[in-house]
């Protein structure tokens, strides 16, 4: 099978209704609902789906990301800016677009969010399908460096074709993999110039930024799903900005991403023999005081947990939960597989962005392997 589902689509009706329902109670100045709910019953039995007004896209994907729990306080999602797209299929297309979304959320620093919808799920065609979990993810290499959670994803990226510029570093951009029904898998290059790094230096450890450690500004979501009232878009990208720890804590402490905990536990004369000395701990708390201040002093936009709790907290309190047939960001077990392995077996690879020359055999028996 591949990433892209060549099912036909069948559009839940009720769920068409309940969100354009939603959609007038919220905007009276649409009018009364029932000619739109006349107009999109006549679309669906005639094409078997309907296509959303761009004031009802973007008012569902507003909604979809407020209830998601991405939504970092702080970001006004009632103004969040929906770039409209649903018109671009071809890899090369949503790829260019994926990258031009990062130029514009990064916004020298003070990080805009933004979402992207590129073309749905219909009939007549599969919408296309971003691999990576995000737009901007580093390489894991077999020789341990880099980020060990992506050395699956980093060997089937190398069989279609890509090669790490230079010798492999412990922060080498993947290239971005579309996938689209009448491409296969392509990849696509992340032009340095639009990835906006931060280095990592602490407060009160001159040494720290010998470790060397640094992060990229935006994180820039490309592999959920976007439903709104009984549509999908397969590949809808959304950014905030980052909450301190998911840097410090998550990506860089974690023994199967980074394993940095250990360095700066060694470096502060900590005893690591033992975890009951709470020398992870300790290690942790001085990464994200790093992180939060390195992001501060490059004037890049971030939060920290704490302020994350609070909001989680209150948004909790509120009851808006995302139920029902509410407009929703959803992550498909094959989508969380595909980002951190690769596509399934039996795919038929596209051609890729690059010189390499693909090896199919090769790439099959490596897929056959997971």
């Amino acid at each position: 099978m591949t990433a892209i589902d060549n099912e036909p689509v069948t559009l839940d009706l009720d769920a068409a209704e309940g969100f354009l329902r939603m959609f007038h109670i919220a905007h009276p100045e649409a009018g009364p609902v029932g000619p739109r709910l006349s107009r999109i019953r006549d679309e669906i039995a005639e094409t078997g789906t309907y296509r959303h007004t761009p004031q009802e896209l973007s008012y569902g994907a507003r909604i979809a990301l407020r209830d998601s729990g991405w939504c970092t306080s702080g970001v006004p999602w009632r103004r969040l800016k929906v770039r409209d797209l649903r018109g671009f299929r071809n890899a090369a297309a949503v790829a260019g677009e994926c990258v031009e979304h990062l130029r514009l959320a990064t916004n020298g620093g003070e990080i805009r969010p933004l979402i992207t919808v590129f073309a749905p799920d219909s009939p007549a065609a599969p919408g296309p399908v971003i691999w990576n979990e995000q737009l901007v993810r580093y390489a894991g290499h077999p020789d341990g460096s880099g980020d060990l959670r992506y050395r699956d994803l980093t060997d089937v990226v190398r069989d279609l074709g890509w090669n790490p510029p230079g010798p492999p570093g412990p922060f080498d951009v993947l290239p971005l993999v579309v996938e689209t029904v009448h491409e296969g898998p392509r990849l696509f290059a992340i032009p340095p110039d639009v990835v906006h790094e931060v280095r990592l230096e602490h407060p009160d450890l001159p040494w720290f930024g010998s470790l060397g450690l640094r992060w990229h500004a935006v994180p820039l979501i490309t592999n959920l799903r976007l439903s709104i009232g009984g549509v999908d878009y397969p590949a809808a990208p959304f950014n905030t900005w980052f909450v301190g720890s998911e840097i410090g804590s998550r990506s860089l402490a974690d023994e199967n991403a980074y394993g940095a905990a250990r360095q700066v536990a060694e470096a502060l004369g900590l005893d690591t023999s033992a975890e009951r000395s709470l020398w992870r701990d300790r290690a942790v708390v001085e990464l994200n005081r790093a992180v939060l201040h390195s992001f501060d002093l490059a004037q890049v936009t971030i939060t920290d947990h704490h302020a994350e709790s609070l909001h989680r907290l209150s948004w909790l309190r509120s009851r808006q939960r995302p139920a029902g047939n509410r407009p929703a960001f959803r992550l498909d077990p094959a989508a969380a597989r595909r980002a951190r392995s690769g596509a399934p077996a039996r795919f038929s690879p596209g051609p890729a962005e690059t010189t390499r020359p693909h090896s199919p055999g090769r790439l099959a028996e490596l897929l056959r392997r997971r």
